[in-house]
């Protein structure tokens, strides 16, 4: 019987959340490797007993770490990432005389095709492949040193690579997005990239035709409609018809526009699901209500969804990975707060419940569907 698998990554932590495809009872596991940050757990497409892991702590630096049986047991991986000689720094030997330093890993993407094949987006901003399921790696050098580097900032949480989205049709053609100098596409499987930010404004800019400097929260796109990017910004939900070449705002009626996660429904390509928090100030939801926006028609008309989520006196924040979709045939979405709860919707957004509460500050949420 199908199921699924919920990767949950914490403050202090990570959890795995297994049910059937009911989706109303569950087994929780964990905390594995209690005490560390767990900035992100992700599942390879092709194989799903394959995990990769994102463990970071300020004193003893990042640690990769890999499972082959669903979660069970782990290895530790890519040495390269662990701490060496500095605590809380992770130092990158690039062929120079002086390593350059960054902090975490915030991003996993596992390849659509090799569950050998990784990806990793770090801060300071910076893409990294494995080739060997995580045990050696080697930066994508292109992006760090494009010529307009000089103009990144960091957003609050850093200058931080975030979302990687592969091309499903072209896994040579790549989309990033780094917080705060906006997305970049490849189509040459990360030699070369070009800034895809033609469209967005952002007040801190006075060129309104500026190339990079823009803070882009996070993207998606759905596979069967892979020119069609979606973009949660520092103000602004964002729309690209053209695989990122433009973008135009899609906000339309939520409360705010600010927020941190954008997911696509797995089914319907114009089904986005986005939750606003008040502003970049204040980090909760508008009114202290907990509510999840969906768009039936890839923005502009939204609908607030209620549901089983708290009403009154709610202020959590939703963060960037912590929203994800199933694939089964009623898609379920699945979002982790910083009070840490995890909820699930079995339907699509139509009614909520709780997975598991009291977690720590939850970091991302991702999910693979069992066979």
């Amino acid at each position: 019987m199908a199921g699924v698998r919920v990767l949950v990554g914490t403050r202090k932590g990570a959890f795995i959340l297994t049910s059937d495809e009911g989706r109303q009872k569950w087994d929780v596991q964990g905390p594995l490797f209690a005490g560390w940050e767990l900035y992100h757990l992700k599942g390879s497409p092709v194989n799903p007993e394959r995990i990769y892991a994102s463990q970071s702590m300020g004193w003893f630096g990042q640690t990769m770490q890999r499972s082959d049986d669903g979660g069970k047991t782990w290895d530790t991986v890519g040495n390269e990432f662990i701490y060496d000689g500095v605590p809380g720094t992770h130092q990158w030997y690039d062929g120079t005389d002086h390593p350059w330093e960054f902090t975490r890993v915030w991003h996993l993407e596992p390849s659509l095709s090799d569950p050998d094949t990784v990806y990793a987006g770090v801060e300071d901003a910076a893409l990294f492949k494995s080739t060997d399921g995580g045990m050696t790696w080697s930066e994508l050098s292109g992006l760090r040193t494009h010529a307009t580097a000089d103009g990144w900032m960091p957003g609050a949480g850093g200058l931080c690579l975030h979302s990687i989205v592969i091309d499903p049709t072209n896994h040579d053609r790549m989309y990033v997005a780094i917080s705060a100098a906006g997305t970049f596409r490849t189509e040459d499987g990360g030699k070369t990239w070009r800034p895809s930010n033609t469209g967005l404004a952002s007040e801190h800019i006075p060129d309104p035709d500026a190339d990079v400097g823009h803070c882009v929260h996070r993207i998606a796109m759905h596979p069967s409609r892979p020119q069609t990017l979606y973009m949660q910004k520092h103000w602004d939900i964002m729309r690209s018809d053209d695989g990122a070449n433009s973008w135009y705002e899609v906000s339309g009626n939520v409360p705010s526009d600010f927020g941190f996660p954008i997911q696509v429904h797995s089914h319907e390509p114009e089904t986005i699901y986005v939750v606003p928090i008040t502003s970049d100030m204040e980090h909760y939801p508008p009114e202290g209500k907990l509510r999840v926006y969906r768009s039936r028609t890839g923005g502009n008309e939204w609908e607030p969804l209620t549901n089983g989520l708290p009403q009154e006196h709610c202020y959590v924040n939703v963060l960037r990975d912590a929203m994800s979709a199933d694939e089964l045939e009623s898609c379920g979405i699945y979002f982790g707060t910083t009070g840490g709860d995890v909820y699930v919707s079995p339907d699509g957004g139509d009614h909520w419940h709780a997975i598991v509460n009291n977690l720590p500050a939850v970091m991302s949420v991702e999910v693979q569907t069992l066979p």
